[in-house]
């Protein structure tokens, strides 16, 4: 086992489980739709984050970083280089410990590190995104595409550890690995 699989059986138990679910659902549920709903005030029409669509779609993402406007650009660069800074070492860890309990007495132990592997492309993603944003007027079709592919890959890797923890939840409810005793 890795040195970082060692830290998180160190680390997981019950209290560190709900310590990082109320501040996970604390995200969603107040800073980061607080801040989107001052992005499309600052831009006057809704439009949302670039991090959260869908797909592969490169001109809609420089347009969207027209449509910011000046206000709104700065408004998200400032969220990308702090909250989104934070936002993705929770998730990460509350799936990592998630992962830890269910999956601690199996082999492969290495699927516990997938979600901080998902924070390193979404830490790629903000930079392509703040470089974007901070650029503008200048937009790079490249650098946009590059941006796509690698939140393509960041929701890839959610959605993987998000499939795992269910797999983990489904191992765990037949019976077929030890209970979590954590």
């Amino acid at each position: 086992m890795s040195p970082f699989t060692n830290f998180l059986d160190r680390i997981t138990n019950w209290k560190t489980l709900l310590f990082l679910l109320v501040l996970y659902v604390s995200f969603p549920a107040y800073w980061l739709k607080n801040a989107e709903a001052t992005m499309n005030q600052l831009a006057g029409k809704a439009i949302g984050p670039i991090d959260l669509t869908v797909g592969f779609d490169p001109t809609r993402t420089l347009t969207m970083v027209a449509d910011y406007g000046p206000a709104a650009r700065a408004y998200y660069t400032r969220v990308e280089l702090t909250t989104d800074l934070i936002y993705p070492i929770v998730y990460s860890m509350l799936f990592g410990v998630i992962l830890t309990m269910l999956l601690r007495h199996l082999p492969g132990r290495w699927v516990t590190l997938l979600p901080f592997v998902c924070l390193l492309f979404d830490y790629l993603e903000n930079a392509i995104i703040v470089t974007m944003l901070t650029s503008y007027p200048s937009q790079s079709i490249p650098v946009a595409v590059i941006g796509e592919v690698v939140k393509l890959v960041k929701w890839l890797l959610v959605s993987t550890s998000i499939g795992l923890i269910l797999y983990g939840l489904m191992l765990n409810v037949s019976g077929r690995i030890t209970p979590i005793k954590s």
